[in-house]
């Protein structure tokens, strides 16, 4: 194996192990304060949304056609964030919730999803970054960075949940390190049979779709679990917090 391949599979798995820093959150967290739940998936929705409408979005509409026509590059990736939404409302509906009758009604749910739209998230990104680094590691260190640094609050999202729900920290640890073990997965697929076949179009629909997943999670069931037992000042101030921690990885990035 070239020494480049290699390294872009160790920068994958940096990024990705990057997940259960922000998970390790749950050991500060001994009686389970629900103030620490209001927190996380405030910030958490104020990192997906940011992720969503200055990342994802953007990158979606810029590659989705070659044309220089505005008008139905806007109509294509409005299209692909609605499946993406849909996606997500079909998860909500059918995914068993075998916690519900806990007191922190919900939470589990809001812990899966969020995994399962993570993961979606994950595989294009380690996708990026194993091409990225095989072709110039400089820019594929500085990606591995920016993409570990929204990797933690999304830990959070993912570990709180379950931990809250489920009072396993072991298994809120686990899911973490699942999704973020996903950047590794998509930089198999890209080692051993997408890298000649991703296009920008694949891309531009893929991001499209994690928006509308990211979008509906954040204000379906992050934004309105946080604010159920806060109040609206400090879910919109964490909320504003994660945005911001977002907007900061992106100029390293």
């Amino acid at each position: 194996m070239p020494n480049s391949t290699l390294y872009a599979f160790i920068l994958s798995f940096l990024a990705g192990i990057s997940t259960v820093i922000g998970a390790f959150l749950i050991f500060f967290d001994k009686n389970r304060n629900n103030k620490l739940v209001t927190i996380s998936l405030s910030f958490a929705a104020g990192v997906m949304i940011c992720v969503s409408l200055t990342d994802l979005l953007p990158n979606s509409f810029n590659m989705i056609l070659s044309s220089n026509n505005s008008f139905p590059k806007l109509i294509l990736t409005l299209i692909f964030m609605v499946i993406g939404i849909i996606i997500s409302m079909l998860i909500d509906k059918y995914l068993p919730s075998e916690y519900e009758n806990k007191d922190n009604k919900g939470l589990y749910k809001i812990g899966i999803i969020s995994m399962v739209a993570i993961i979606l998230h994950n595989i294009p990104e380690g996708i990026a970054t194993f091409i990225t680094s095989t072709n110039n590691l400089s820019l594929g260190i500085t990606l591995t960075l920016a993409i570990a640094l929204h990797n933690i609050p999304e830990g959070i999202s993912i570990a709180v949940p379950i931990y809250h729900s489920t009072g396993n920290k072991l298994k809120a640890i686990m899911y973490a390190l699942l999704s973020g073990m996903s950047e590794v997965v998509g930089s198999i697929l890209a080692y051993l049979f997408l890298a000649p076949f991703i296009n920008d179009h694949i891309m531009a629909s893929l991001y499209a779709i994690i928006a509308g997943i990211m979008i509906h999670i954040s204000v379906y069931e992050l934004i309105p679990g946080a604010y159920k037992d806060s109040t609206l000042k400090t879910v919109i101030k964490f909320f504003l917090i994660g945005t911001i921690v977002m907007l900061l990885s992106h100029v390293l990035m």
